[in-house]
């Protein structure tokens, strides 16, 4: 069982690596400083020193979320839980939808334990939060990262941008070549700070399952599970979600070299500042912030706000829908277990 979950999990890593990491350089392909060769490869070494050297406060978050004894339930509830999340990405990547692997796993964690031993096996934070606690918890915590940090992206690129537009008012075309060198280091920064962050959601889950079988004793995530877990990052980031990368490239707005930079300066801010504080952010809709902040600063009535109503409704049904996936996935395994 969990060598089952083990492959389980890599499998969504690798659906994670085509849905998130194709957001982290598609504007740098459509301001056209680097070929999607060129980027690709540029994000998925970066994002494999992001997965190793990222920490695991995230993982800490991730792994706390259901309250199941280890056993074979947990074992159960864990692959049931990453294949719902599995189903959601292969779908919306199909379509070219810009959703999140973030509330796919967890509504998937929600599903599949929520139908093993109701809502109590869920820790809410709701209680913590009314009883004035002075730290978020649970999926209180989780919702709050990932409603937040899209805004939090939207607001440093607006500003950013605002910024940019009075310090190079006078700048000279050529100006665009130190722009795009510019970009490959925020880039590599980016899929660093993407691989930190998405990374360890999944190696907490494979660390829950490695306790659950008796083969760790600690939460610490080993080593060789950081490294297997970046590698099938950088393969799911090397085959590229290029129906996601035309969707954020060239669908939200028109963009040159200084929205490329600034979008992607926006989004590794918001994604690092929520990795150090352990709150688990999906890399695809911080993007989206960034790129509709530079937009908006520039020309309001030029960015593609039906693409943000689009990635919205994908907000409120991704989480149900994953859980759902997931509720089902887990009521067969125990049905032909038992």
């Amino acid at each position: 069982m969990l060598a089952v979950l083990i492959a389980t999990a890599l499998v969504f890593t690798l659906t994670n690596g085509l849905h998130d990491a194709s957001s982290v350089v598609a504007t740098m392909i459509s301001s056209r400083a680097a070929s999607p060769k060129q980027a690709v490869l540029l994000a998925s070494f970066s994002g494999l020193l992001g997965v190793v050297f990222g920490g695991n406060q995230v993982a800490d978050t991730v792994s706390k979320i259901i309250r199941i004894s280890p056993g074979t339930d947990l074992m159960h509830i864990l692959t049931a839980a990453i294949l719902g999340a599995i189903i959601w990405n292969i779908f919306t990547w199909r379509i070219g939808l810009p959703s999140s692997s973030t509330h796919a796993l967890i509504g998937g964690l929600i599903g599949a334990a929520w139908i093993f031993q109701g809502p109590g096996s869920i820790l809410w934070g709701g209680t913590e939060l009314m009883a004035g606690s002075h730290q978020l918890v649970g999926i209180v915590k989780v919702v709050a990262a990932l409603l937040f940090s899209p805004v939090l992206g939207f607001a440093i690129a607006f500003v950013i941008q605002k910024i940019s537009n009075l310090l190079l008012r006078n700048a000279k075309v050529t100006i665009k070549k130190q722009l795009n060198r510019m970009q490959w280091l925020v880039a590599a920064a980016l899929a660093f700070s993407h691989g930190s962050n998405d990374s360890q959601k999944i190696t907490g889950l494979i660390s829950l399952a490695l306790i659950s079988a008796g083969v760790v004793k600690t939460e610490t995530v080993p080593v060789a599970i950081k490294l297997m877990v970046g590698v099938v990052m950088f393969m799911g980031t090397a085959f590229g979600g290029w129906r996601i990368m035309k969707t954020l490239g060239y669908r939200i707005y028109d963009l040159r070299s200084i929205h490329s930079l600034n979008s992607m300066l926006s989004s590794g801010t918001s994604i690092l500042l929520s990795t150090f504080t352990g709150a688990p952010v999906s890399t695809t809709h911080v993007v989206v912030g960034g790129i509709m902040g530079v937009g908006a600063a520039d020309e309001f009535r030029m960015v593609n706000w039906n693409i943000g109503r689009e990635i919205v409704t994908a907000w409120f049904i991704t989480m149900p829908c994953s859980a759902a996936a997931a509720a089902l996935i887990y009521t067969i395994i125990n049905w032909r277990v038992l």
